[in-house]
């Protein structure tokens, strides 16, 4: 466990002592703040539905509209891409109008996307919804993690912020469960009525976004200061943890001002960052870049082509497979959630990391050597119900919450984005070219290559991670100072 950092190192950087905070060992539950963070969660479930729906809709779609492979490799990874656009606009669109302003707003293109998609007759049609639907996306991808960070007491952070990994998989399981739901229906129907699905949820979702308070630090960033202690009163275990804080946020928000740090954020972020900025954002974007490099999303969106390479032939067999696959993954993400406080980010992150090097090589392996039969596929099936388990106690959620609580309070907003673009960038690389990867490296090559970069992300996080379980966000500069 890392202990906070000393009275004197306290005292050089203008901050309040945090004795006075719980010790992470003893979490004290905040129902206000879990309320909170579970309605800004659950703003991301629309993000992980249209995500993964194309896992399963792909095969309907190639077949009712005559798409060809890379028409379908790029309606499948496209989402990610265009995501760029909201996700670096994020930050700034989450200071002009707030954190529960910006996800209304996203709940709005959400609502919007789900209905163009479900209308789509071409290509094009189809590739204008998935640009409306990644608008969304990337506003929750971005804000939700950086709301829950800002509403959560520093005891409970880990388990505030892991559920917004949690919902996003809710969204994967249940567009799994429309796949299979839908496949009997009309080829030219079935698909539709996946993504028509997704319309409503978003008008309820913002009835919830409304009845959250906005966030203490963007309060603070506006001087609202009374405002802001109102939220931290019902956030806190006590007022006098309220009021310490408080303190704390005033001293984040006035420290770049009175050290003459004017020149915006993008300036202090590239062009004059500190050494612990620096180091934050190489551990921020690192965190960031590694789960999507090693390749969960070639399970998560291809998994039907990757179960009949290994001898599932049957289209029901496949989409079945993969409501296991949503299952499991979900499930693991609970533990993820309920030990990050316990056990730290390192020790889910190390674990993750090297598990899913090690599931990744067997599942090539076993590509490789073994005949197309129900006996490989079973097997390939049970490596990927174990790579899923092994990305999920860390990879999943732990990335979104350890990237949101070190980035300094000025700097969140926009340092989430460029993480997020890196994560979806990435992401997006990795979907679109799956498929002509795989031919021409074979599908086995494929996962042994992704089992490498998962051996790199676990010497990454053993080498460059310090632990932050148990610290104010205020406190993250003492941490990477050293």
């Amino acid at each position: 466990m890392v202990k906070d950092g000393t009275a004197d190192e306290r005292q050089d950087l203008l901050l309040p002592s945090s004795a006075a905070m719980p010790e992470p060992d003893a979490p004290r539950w905040n129902r206000f703040a879990f309320i909170c963070a579970t309605l800004a969660s659950m703003t991301t479930i629309l993000n992980g539905y249209n995500l993964a729906l194309m896992s399963g809709a792909q095969l309907f779609i190639r077949e009712d509209l005559g798409l060809t492979n890379a028409k379908i490799e790029v309606l499948t990874g496209s989402m990610n891409l265009f995501m760029l656009v909201s996700i670096l606009g994020a930050g700034w669109v989450a200071d002009l109008l707030g954190r529960r302003g910006t996800l209304l707003l996203a709940n709005a293109f959400l609502m919007a996307g789900a209905l163009v998609m479900s209308l789509g007759g071409s290509f094009a049609a189809l590739m204008a919804a998935r640009f409306v639907t990644s608008i969304g996306a990337g506003f929750c991808r971005v804000v939700a993690p950086v709301y829950n960070a800002e509403i959560s007491p520093a005891s409970t952070r880990g388990i505030l912020s892991s559920l917004l990994d949690l919902f996003v998989n809710v969204g994967i399981l249940l567009s799994y469960v429309s796949n299979y739901a839908f496949a009997g229906l009309p080829v030219h129907l079935g698909w539709r009525v996946m993504y028509a699905v997704g319309v409503l949820p978003p008008v309820f979702l913002a009835a919830g976004v409304l009845a959250m308070p906005e966030s203490p630090r963007w309060l603070v960033m506006r001087g609202r200061h009374d405002d802001a202690r109102a939220v931290l009163v019902r956030t806190s275990d006590t007022s006098g943890e309220a009021d310490l804080r408080l303190e704390e946020i005033k001293q984040a928000v006035a420290g770049p001002q009175a050290a003459g740090g004017g020149g915006g954020v993008w300036k202090e972020l590239f062009v004059q960052p500190s050494a612990s900025v620096r180091r934050i954002l190489i551990c921020a974007t690192g965190l960031q870049f590694f789960p999507q490099a090693s390749g969960i999303d070639a399970i998560v969106l291809y998994s039907p082509l990757v179960f009949k390479k290994a001898g599932m032939t049957s289209n029901n067999a496949a989409l079945g497979a993969t409501v296991a696959i949503g299952v499991v993954k979900t499930c693991f993400i609970l533990v993820a959630t309920l030990f990050s406080d316990r056990l730290g980010r390192r020790p889910l992150l190390l674990a993750s990391t090297a598990g899913v090097a090690v599931t990744m090589m067997a599942l090539a392996l076993t590509l490789l050597v073994g005949a197309t039969s129900a006996a490989t596929a079973a097997a390939c099936l049970a490596l990927a119900l174990a790579i899923v388990a092994t990305f999920s106690i860390g990879l999943g959620p732990v990335v979104a919450t350890y990237s949101s609580e070190i980035l300094p309070l000025r700097l969140r907003a926009q340092g989430a984005s460029l993480g997020v673009a890196v994560n979806r960038l990435t992401c997006g690389v990795v979907t679109m070219t799956f498929i002509s990867l795989a031919d021409c490296l074979t599908m086995p090559g494929c996962f042994f290559l992704y089992a490498a970069v998962a051996a790199a992300a676990c010497a990454f996080v053993y080498v460059r991670l310090p632990e932050t379980r148990g610290r104010s966000l205020e406190d993250m500069d003492v941490l990477f100072s050293k």
